[in-house]
């Protein structure tokens, strides 16, 4: 009789995350519009293109228990937590309200975002 063998499990390798087009990039001024956080205003401080997400200033704060180190103190500390880039709109430059946002490609090839509702450029804020 043969000995019986387990054999390993075959490790299921994850795929590489696609990266996403997103119509926002850092420093944009963007406005929440749904979650908790509804109607908030805000500037984008961090972009994720691999999961989609952006961390907007003041929005979806959270509390997060720190342990001390030698640089710094122990305690309880509120910071940003990103939230999914179809949850914030763009504000338009004219009307100071969120818009859609529209691409057009220049003669020598470089993108502009332009707003839907005024049709005025949005700069990029780099």
């Amino acid at each position: 009789m043969k000995p019986l063998v387990y054999k390993k499990a075959r490790r299921v390798r994850s795929k590489t995350p696609v990266r996403q087009r997103l119509h926002v990039t850092k420093g944009d001024t963007v406005q929440v519009i749904s979650g908790d956080d509804k109607g908030k205003r805000g500037t984008v401080l961090r972009v994720d293109p691999k999961t989609g997400r952006v961390t907007v200033q003041g929005v979806n704060m959270i509390k997060r228990h720190q342990r001390q180190t030698q640089t710094a103190e122990a305690g309880i500390i509120t910071r940003e937590a990103p939230i999914h880039h179809s949850k914030v709109m763009l504000l338009d430059p004219k009307s100071g309200e969120p818009t859609r946002v529209r691409r057009r490609k220049d003669a020598d090839g470089t993108v502009e975002r332009l707003a839907v509702k005024s049709g005025q450029s949005i700069p990029r804020s780099r």
